[in-house]
This record gives structure tokens, C-alpha cells and sequence, in this order.
């Protein structure tokens, strides 16, 4: 009697045992992401034990069939909601991981001869002429050369030119046999005349990396007054922070190669966010904007040439456009974002007019709301000579996508395209900020709830012809308006200080 009484509680033990370790697996997987506050978690580890008991009291006996039954079923429906729940919590934070805490940029300086030159690797180029700039990316031409010594194990013979038409002349005329270069002005040489052709006769026969660490001021709140301090990004002290204002710069990027390599910034997007009032507020500043380099010593350079030298001179510049401290920096790849859209079903873009694209013909889009799919975005947010206002206008169209976006992931229903959402982030998206502050971020949103106000406005300018500091020749620039940069700096300043503001205030 007793041996029977034994076995027939062992079965109710384990499953009882099973789910008892299954649910502490998953409070220790919520604790260990740092994304829900420790209130959350023991509502939720009351509720899993309430489960566990009730589980336990219909399972303890197997000889009671129909009340086993039940709490066998129960407890499978209890496994299959921790499994599910599990794989969404490492789906978040592994996308998190990928993406997060990214500090550092890649500038490939690439060792280029023409398309039909013997060459066919470094080794083969070694009694050649190598022609470099002279001033133009000096750095990371001098470490690129360092490398090249240490592979060959002999000097380099160079020939220096002052700017990127002289340097192609004299591969084109057989001055070098050679020339080193930042892959990013191939983009450059694009835009300039008699030179549009010049990347597409070119072979590369060798890829020189060289990485630099992005390094910001980033905000701090105090324990003692819950006063903004700033420190350095690799100090220590850069915790969580729950109760802050940050300004992040979101550069749009369409790169030849991985998210970290340098590259011309096609959108340029400051956001001012303001945790408190749950604020959002969108500043775009036109690819062309004509404004002084932070490298180039009060030259003036098209905005877009900035990425060239690194996200660095990218906050930098804008920095000293705004008069702001840009604590971190999203680097959006916009052909990679065409994946983020699919992944959502497509967003709802509103459109201030009705046009046909003409950067990529076959496409219409009416005034007002569009349900767009990921290729449609993408040729939405490019289109620019549809416009009387040209690239103004597509900064607009860019804000209006990335807010489609946020409308569409702030809806119950992106629950049913979680996880393809969170396998479309890698390599289309990056950021330096760290996983703790997001962390602390979406622990306050869960805390307190509410929705975010997200407004947007562009900086203006007018068209102009001069020539800009990363090109031998003159090019279309905008001059900017600096009425509209002194209402951006109000605007972000009123965010800032909490003031909330309306469409009317950034009405154009």
C-alpha cells in the first residue's frame, strides 16, 4: 500500500519538478536582460508560483485521473507560454547585443590600379608609384602606408596631389602606377565632372582597415542631486540612466561595405529626447548643407563629406552647427531598412505631395497616407528631383518614414512580427549607445506607460555653386538659412528643458 501511494505521487513530483526549474530558468533569463524592473518581475514570479502550486495540487495524485489530466495539460500550456516567452527575450536581447555598444569606425583605404593593369594583388603593385593625397585624409593614408610597409617590407615610393582630380589624372595619365584612397571618395569622384566614370576603371588589388574609437560625452545623472553630469564613454560610471535627456545623432548611410566603414551621410537626423516629458523632436539637416568641417580648419564642405572622415567629425560638425553635444549616434543603412519595413508588413508614410518618382522610375505616391513595403520606402525616402526643394524635401520624406516605423512598432499588433523584426536589425542598424541605457530606457517605458510625442523639423538654405573642402572642383552646395538653424537650436533647447512644445511651434 505504501509502495503504491510512493508511485503514485512520483509522476505529480515530476512534473511539478520540471515546471519548478523551468520557471526559475525564465526569472533568471528577466533578470538577467535588465529590461523589466524587479516590481515586474516578482508580480511575475507570483503569478508563476500561484501556477506552480495549482499545478502541483491537480497533479499530486495520478490515480485521480481527470484532475491529473488537467494538470498535466495546465502545465504544458505553462511550458509552451515560458518557451515562447524565452525565445522572444533572446531574440531581443541578442539583436540588442548585435547592435548596441558599436564604438568604433572602420575607414578602408583600398589600393587601386586601372581595371586593365597586370597587378593582381599588393605584392605584383610593389615597384610601383603609389599616389596619395597630400593633405585630404593625411591620417589614415600615413597608417595605411605604415601597413603596406610591413606587408611588402620595403618603403613605399609615393607622389602626393592636393586634390582628388589631380590624384585621378595622374593614374588615368601613368604619373603612378597606383593610388591609395579612401573607398568612401569614390562616391566623391561620382559627383564630380569628367570624373563620374573614373571608379568603374578601377580594380582593387588591396583593403587597408583602419579603425578608430568613437568617443562621446555621454549623460550621467548624479546619485546625490539627480543633477546632469557628462563623462567619457569608456569610463565606468556610464550606468543606466532612468531620468535624462539625450541628443543622438542618426545618420543615414548606404555603404559599399559593412555598417562601421566610413561613408558619405546621406540623411542626418538629430534627435533631442527628453525621457521626462516623453518627447521626441526630429531636426534634419540637408545632405549638401555648406558649413565647416570640424577637421577642416573653417573650410567649408558639403555636410554629407563629413562621414567621409568618420561618424566623429559627422557629430562634430553638427555640433558646431547647433551649438549642442551630441551624446550618441544610430547609423541606419538605408537598403538594410528595406528589410526592417518588410519584416513590420509595411508602414503608413503620410506624403506632403503627390508625385512619381523620378530616382526610381514606376513608382506613385499620392498626397497624404501610403502603405509602403520596403522597397516602396526606400525609393520614397531617395526620391529628391520630384521636388521644387529637392533634397529639403527628402530629409522631410526620411523623418516621415522613420516615424511610420515608430507608428507601426508602437502597435500590439508588431507582437505577431516580433521576431522577424528583431532578425531584420543586423547589419542595417548600429549604435554606440550602451545596452544598459536601453535597458534603462524600456524599463521606465514599461514602469510608467504613456505614449511619446514625436515632432519633426528641417533646417533650409539656398543652392550655390563653390568648392567644397573634399573636392578639386566647384559643386552644387546649399547655403545655409540661418534663421531656420537658430529656430532648430530653440527647439531642441525647449525640448531640452522640458518645455512641450506643438505642431504649430515647428511649422514651417
Amino acid at each position: 500500500m505504501i509502495k503504491t501511494k510512493k508511485q503514485d505521487r512520483v509522476p505529480g513530483i515530476i512534473i511539478s519538478a520540471v515546471l519548478f526549474c523551468a520557471e526559475m530558468a525564465f526569472i533568471v533569463l528577466l533578470l538577467y536582460t535588465k529590461l523589466i524592473s524587479v516590481k515586474y518581475i516578482g508580480v511575475i514570479s507570483a503569478v508563476l508560483l500561484v501556477f506552480l502550486l495549482l499545478v502541483y495540487l491537480l497533479v499530486r495524485k495520478a490515480r485521480k485521473k481527470i484532475r491529473f489530466i488537467i494538470g498535466v495539460v495546465l502545465s504544458v500550456l505553462i511550458l509552451a507560454v515560458l518557451g515562447t516567452g524565452s525565445l522572444y527575450i533572446y531574440k531581443t536581447v541578442s539583436a540588442l547585443d548585435t547592435i548596441t555598444g558599436v564604438n568604433k569606425d572602420v575607414t578602408k583605404i583600398n589600393v587601386y590600379v586601372k581595371e586593365d593593369d597586370p597587378a593582381q594583388k599588393l605584392a605584383d603593385a610593389s615597384g610601383y608609384t603609389f599616389g596619395i593625397l597630400s593633405e585630404l585624409d593625411r591620417d589614415n593614408t600615413d597608417q595605411a602606408l605604415q601597413q603596406m610597409y610591413y606587408e611588402l617590407g620595403s618603403d613605399v615610393q609615393t607622389n602626393e596631389y592636393s586634390g582628388l582630380s589631380e590624384l585621378a589624372d595622374s593614374l588615368n595619365n601613368g604619373t603612378t602606377g597606383a593610388i591609395i584612397l579612401n573607398q568612401a571618395y569614390l562616391d566623391v569622384l561620382d559627383e564630380m565632372d569628367n570624373y563620374s566614370s573614373f571608379s568603374s576603371q578601377l580594380r582593387e588589388i588591396a583593403s587597408l582597415q583602419v579603425e578608430t574609437v568613437v568617443q562621446r560625452k555621454t549623460p550621467q545623472v548624479t546619485e546625490a542631486t539627480g543633477s546632469t553630469t557628462e563623462t567619457s564613454d569608456n569610463s565606468s560610471a556610464d550606468a543606466a540612466v532612468t531620468d535624462e535627456v539625450y541628443t543622438i545623432y542618426v545618420s543615414g548611410i548606404d555603404t559599399r561595405g559593412e555598417m562601421t566603414a566610413s561613408s558619405r551621410s546621406d540623411v542626418n537626423i538629430i534627435l533631442t529626447v527628453n525621457t521626462r516629458t516623453k518627447q521626441i523632436l526630429m531636426i534634419s539637416t540637408p545632405r549638401d548643407y555648406f558649413v565647416p568641417l570640424s577637421i577642416s580648419n573653417g573650410v567649408p564642405d558639403k555636410l554629407t563629406h563629413a562621414g567621409i572622415y568618420g561618424v566623429n567629425v559627422s557629430m562634430d560638425t553638427l555640433n558646431m552647427l547647433y551649438d549642442i553635444n551630441i551624446n550618441y549616434y544610430f547609423r541606419l543603412n538605408f537598403a538594410g531598412f528595406e528589410k526592417i519595413i518588410d519584416a513590420l508588413g509595411g508602414i503608413t508614410v503620410n506624403s506632403d505631395y503627390e508625385f512619381d518618382s523620378q530616382n526610381t522610375k514606376g513608382y506613385h505616391f499620392n498626397k497624404g497616407e501610403n502603405h509602403l513595403n520596403g522597397e516602396q520606402a526606400l525609393v520614397f525616402t531617395r526620391e529628391r528631383y520630384a521636388f521644387k526643394e529637392g533634397d529639403r524635401q527628402r530629409g522631410r520624406d526620411q523623418m516621415a518614414v522613420i516615424q511610420g516605423v515608430v507608428d507601426k512598432a508602437t502597435q500590439p499588433a508588431f507582437l505577431k512580427n516580433y521576431l522577424s523584426v528583431m532578425d531584420s536589425l543586423d547589419g542595417c542598424f548600429e549604435t554606440n549607445v550602451p545596452y544598459d541605457i536601453i535597458a534603462s530606457l524600456v524599463r521606465r517605458q514599461l514602469d510608467e506607460g504613456g505614449s511619446w510625442q514625436v515632432l519633426s523639423y528641417s533646417a533650409d538654405g539656398t543652392g550655390d555653386t563653390q568648392k567644397p573642402y573634399s573636392m578639386s572642383q566647384k559643386a552644387y552646395v546649399m547655403i545655409p538659412d540661418q534663421t531656420t538653424v537658430d529656430k532648430a537650436k530653440t527647439l531642441m533647447k525647449k525640448v531640452r528643458e522640458g518645455f512641450m512644445l506643438s505642431e504649430a511651434d515647428v511649422a514651417r
